[in-house]
């Protein structure tokens, strides 16, 4: 996932950057409400960890402009407000999940798993695309009951394809899932990291296509 944290705490902010990018996602840090309208006017997120209490502002703000402009990426609010009202106007807001400070860094990635699978149309942490069975969670894939062992980027580009099933996804939205904003490697990587995942994934009914001057397309053998 590419996960957009808004938080300006410093030292909860590294905790939950540190536990994403250990478990693959790429993730980018606005420490202030203008920062975080920055970032999501550049790029599609995954999802967003938003605090309500910031510098210059509301994060309710910046979560009422996002609905206000049709965009549903899902939004995890996180705050020291413990008042129910505050978690009703949040979820009344467009909020999807609401965790009140202090967590525990499990149960963050466990509600962030949870919203992104709702907002795919995915039910359970568990996949299966004929004989490729995913877990979402446990970061497990085999085909045929065989362990396929991947990579972080492989499993990052494997779950993009997964919740996108049947759409087209460009070079730039794989790269910058795999990188980031700020990556250095080039576009030709993503070729690169494609290549490897379909070698690993042969034999499998998840086929991903090559769509010229377009991107990739995963869909399942025989549609």
């Amino acid at each position: 996932m590419r996960i957009l944290v808004v938080e300006d705490t410093e030292d909860v902010a590294d905790a939950i950057l540190s536990h994403f990018q250990r478990q693959g996602h790429v993730c980018e840090h606005a420490t202030t409400r203008e920062d975080a309208e920055h970032f999501l006017g550049l790029d599609p997120f995954d999802l967003v960890i938003l605090d309500l209490n910031l510098p210059d502002g509301s994060g309710l703000d910046i979560l009422k402009q996002l609905r206000a402009a049709k965009n549903m990426v899902p939004v995890l609010v996180l705050t020291a407000r413990m008042h129910v009202d505050d978690k009703i106007d949040a979820l009344d807001f467009g909020a999807d999940d609401y965790l009140v400070k202090p967590f525990d860094l499990r149960e963050l990635e466990a509600r962030a798993r949870a919203v992104s699978r709702r907002q795919h149309g995915v039910a359970d942490a568990v996949t299966e695309i004929g004989n490729l069975r995913c877990n979402l969670s446990a970061r497990t894939v085999d085909v045929d009951a065989r362990e396929i062992e991947l990579t972080r980027r492989e499993f990052v580009l494997l779950e993009a394809f997964i919740s996108n099933l049947g759409r087209v996804l460009d070079k730039d939205d794989l790269y910058s899932r795999l990188y980031g904003l700020t990556g250095e490697a080039g576009l030709n990587a993503v070729e690169v990291y494609v290549a490897r995942l379909r070698k690993k994934l042969e034999g499998a009914d998840l086929e991903i296509k090559t769509l010229r001057g377009l991107g990739y397309q995963a869909i399942k053998r025989g549609i």
